[in-house]
């Protein structure tokens, strides 16, 4: 009979996928070929063929950090049913929720994630819930202290029952409860529950039709008069689990940091160091947990999911953080928008999983306090006075802040009796001013310099050595949002390729961490595949074009169909697309979602990359800085027209520019080829087969696109984007035609 010492917590299984690699092996040497090919032949052709040949380079090299990236994949399966045996004492969890703007992100949507953070399966005296509202928006509070008032009832009622949902919203917007097998008891607890929640949610939309939501008077008089950015700290300890009830509430906490108009506030990285120092001479839990305030917990033992790999590890050095996946509640059926992000997640996390750990995804990550301090994996055994001493001179002036400090660094809590005796000290160190001439930002916590503070801030954590675990638990631990719309998609997109070209550009570069730091090789290679993505729109556009200005000049970048090189590329994109069509099968979606997947990869890829390019370069240039833009959150999209639902939608951004441009010159190509208006060629080397084709398929990609030429509304390109890529093609078309006479 096993010992309770004996029983695992986690284990880590390797998984195969020898079919995989032979695939993968295949394509790179058709890549190969290819370019083989175009070398020995460079010199009998022009300049189309060197562009070619640099963009199938590139497109070769991403393939390699693919494989590379995919090569040893690893799963974790945890036993948390085996951790209270095993373990006398859980340790504190502080719990992270950020929010920034309370139109774009509607409280009813905060207060659900909070909710459900209230409520999950882990002793309440042990939980802490810091909210960050960056908005200092008194909506957001007033609907947080309503809330509270229903977590009385909700959090009983999903423990005494083992609900499993425990975002009231989705609970009850689910199939409706069968009460055949149900006590009568239960009917009456749910009915009444139900009530309950409705009348949460008339209160906080009748107080978001008022100019004023509540009156500023009492708790509410701090908001009075408070600007978005520019007003001074708010901080409320709304709940205390001061007799240390299991059983109560978690302590919850609401935090509004001080915001002044010319200084720089860091985005959602400064907000989550300041939820870490308040939050450190508050509770001072040895771990932290941070979520988007769309992301709501959808498996209750999520906590003890973590704990079983973060107290199950051979070594702290193997699990620095746990990152769990981002999953979509209601997401549009075959991922019209290509942004449910399944297949990635599904092979690029298991894949880095193999390698040196998955990259911290901003939400859904449990982090050990004491690494987001900085602590080194050589440094974690050998913690003595001076060594501490010397560290704790970089977190600033607060000196009950430097206390929790130490005691953090050296795995001791000692929090304050109650959480109201540091709210003096919390107000200091939640100033604009207090990061000044501290290592906040740089060297100590969340990481700024990039608008993807989440991918940097992991890229430090392996760049000391640590490792970092993928957990995907059954049901998947957290269900949040996707953007829904064309503009919302795009814009994250493009914060996205910004962000991790800003990195890639930087002294952050992870082949500098490797050369410099403890960044493993290949895990070097897994960030550069996702910190290229801005990058990857040059080439992609170019080689998007030579197909129109081959057809329009009569000349030719693709073999000829007698040629035998012409059948490696008919092998290239048939094995390809066959090869990514078995990724979407196997992770149950469909052929419908693997399609829109692959036209959304070259929309996303032309449009928003490309933009998050340029906003780089303007960077770099000194014209211009980047910012960080919230995308906007949708609890539900069942409000849409079911005639609309999963149709594209655009806007007057510019951001849709390239996509219209690169759809306006292939029809225009098309048209040309159709017509026989195209130059004759003295050598009888035209245009053939290949450039058409390529041409009809980048028209197919561009689907969405056509129609909005003729759409109405937000499903129409407007005007002035339409006449904007119509200069740019009569542009490239005097360009490509002057371009041959000269030639």
């Amino acid at each position: 009979m096993a010992t309770p010492n004996s029983l695992p917590l986690c284990e880590r299984i390797p998984r195969k996928n020898t079919a995989q690699r032979a695939v993968d092996i295949i394509i790179l040497f058709l890549l190969l070929s290819l370019l083989i090919y175009r070398f020995l032949f460079f010199n009998d052709h022009g300049l189309t063929w060197m562009l070619a040949f640099l963009c199938e380079s590139w497109f070769t090299f991403i393939w390699v950090l693919v494989i590379s990236n995919k090569w040893s994949p690893v799963g974790y399966k945890t036993y948390p049913d085996n951790l209270l045996p095993r373990v006398t004492e859980l340790p504190s969890v502080d719990m992270f929720v950020t929010t920034a703007d309370p139109v774009l992100e509607p409280p009813i949507i905060t207060i659900n994630t909070v909710l459900s953070l209230l409520a999950v399966d882990y002793p309440a005296h042990k939980l802490a819930c810091y909210v960050s509202d960056d908005g200092c928006s008194p909506l957001t509070y007033y609907s947080l202290s309503q809330a509270l008032k229903f977590a009385w009832l909700w959090v009983p009622f999903c423990k005494k029952y083992n609900i499993q949902v425990r975002a009231p919203f989705k609970y009850f917007s689910d199939d409706p409860v069968s009460f055949s097998d149900s006590s009568w008891e239960f009917q009456q607890e749910w009915k009444r529950m139900k009530v309950e929640y409705e009348q949460l949610c008339h209160k906080i939309e009748d107080a978001a039709q008022k100019s004023r939501p509540c009156d500023f008077t009492g708790e509410f008089a701090e908001f009075s008069n408070v600007e978005r950015k520019n007003h001074p700290t708010i901080i409320k300890v709304m709940w205390e689990n001061n007799e240390g009830l299991s059983d109560g509430l978690p302590y919850l906490v609401y935090v509004s940091r001080e915001k002044r108009n010319k200084h720089p506030h860091h985005y959602k990285a400064g907000a989550l160091n300041v939820l870490t120092r308040v939050s450190g001479l508050m509770s001072n839990a040895p771990y932290m947990l941070n979520v988007d305030c769309d992301m709501f917990v959808n498996n209750p033992k999520v906590v003890l999911h973590a704990m079983c790999l973060l107290l199950g590890s051979k070594s702290e050095k193997e699990s620095a953080y746990v990152q769990f996946p981002q999953v979509f509640y209601d997401g549009l059926k075959d991922d019209p928008y290509g942004n449910q992000l399944v297949v990635l997640f599904e092979y690029t996390m298991h894949g880095m999983s193999g390698i040196q750990g998955p990259h911290y995804d901003g939400t859904g990550c449990f982090h050990r306090r004491k690494i987001i301090y900085g602590l080194s994996p050589n440094t974690v055994e050998s913690i003595k006075g001076n060594l501490v001493e010397d560290k704790l001179l970089e977190f600033g002036s607060s000196k009950e802040l430097i206390k929790s400090v130490a005691h953090a660094l050296k795995g001791k809590r000692d929090p304050p009796n109650h959480l109201w005796d540091s709210i003096e000290a919390a107000h200091q160190v939640a100033s604009c001013g207090y990061e000044s001439s501290t290592s906040w930002g740089k060297e100590l916590g969340w990481r700024y310099g990039s608008t993807t503070e989440d991918v940097l801030t992991g890229l430090t954590i392996h760049k000391r050595g640590w490792r970092s675990v993928y957990c995907t638990p059954d049901p998947s631990a957290f269900l949040g949002c996707a953007p829904s719309g064309g503009p919302a998609a795009m814009i994250q997109q493009k914060r996205w390729a910004t962000g991790m070209l800003e990195i890639l550009l930087s002294k952050n570069c992870p082949i500098f961490a490797t050369l410099f730091g403890k960044l493993q090789f290949r895990q070097c290679l897994a960030y550069l595949w996702l910190f290229s993505w801005g990058i990857r729109s040059v080439p992609e556009l170019c080689y998007a074009a030579l197909p129109a200005y081959c057809i329009i000049t009569n000349s030719f970048f693709f073999p000829k169909v007698q040629e035998p090189a012409f059948y490696v590329l008919v092998a290239l994109f048939v094995i390809f697309n066959l090869y990514t069509l078995s990724d979407y099968l196997r992770t149950g979606q469909s052929v419908r979602a693997w399609w829109n997947n692959q036209r959304m990869a070259r929309i996303t890829t032309m449009n928003a990359w490309f933009f998050g390019f340029l906003s780089v370069m303007l960077k770099l240039l000194g014209i211009s800085e980047t910012a960080f833009e919230v995308t906007k959150k949708d609890q539900s999209s069942d409000a849409a027209n079911e005639d609309d639902v999963g149709r594209f939608t655009f806007d007057e951004s510019p951001i849709f520019v390239p996509g219209t441009t690169i759809l306006l010159l292939h029809l225009t190509a098309l048209g040309v080829s159709l017509l026989k208006l195209q130059p004759i060629t003295h050598d009888g080397h035209g245009s053939g087969l290949g450039e058409v084709l390529c041409s009809v398929w980048l028209v197919l990609c561009f689907w969405p696109f056509l129609k909005g030429l003729f759409g109405k509304g937000k499903h129409g390109i407007p005007i002035s984007t339409i006449c904007k890529s119509t200069l740019l093609v009569l542009l490239f078309l005097h360009l490509s035609i002057n371009g041959l006479r000269l030639w």
